[in-house]
């Protein structure tokens, strides 16, 4: 997870409905596979019956993973709950 924000961030489309995201338009990544989607489909995502189990899970995984807290805006885990767009 490294290059995370190289890989992601500036992804030219939602990976779950292909919508186009600009440089400058808001995405956030997946709780279910860490890919980054638009504010639309987030919403969705957080519909889901799972999704509170889910993004308990992520947040242990990530944290563990990574060895950087939840909240480090600079880091991985961080944005999977805030929205951010390409640097």
């Amino acid at each position: 997870m490294d290059k995370w924000e190289e890989q992601l961030s500036c992804a030219t489309a939602c990976h779950r409905c292909n919508a186009a995201l600009g440089v400058y338009e808001k995405r956030i990544l997946s709780v279910y596979d860490h890919q980054p989607i638009c504010l639309a489909c987030k919403k969705q995502e957080e519909q889901r019956s799972d999704y509170e189990t889910v993004s308990r899970q992520m947040i242990g995984s990530c944290m563990a993973e990574t060895e950087t807290l939840y909240g480090d805006p600079g880091g991985y885990c961080f944005h999977h709950f805030y929205p951010f767009a390409c640097k």
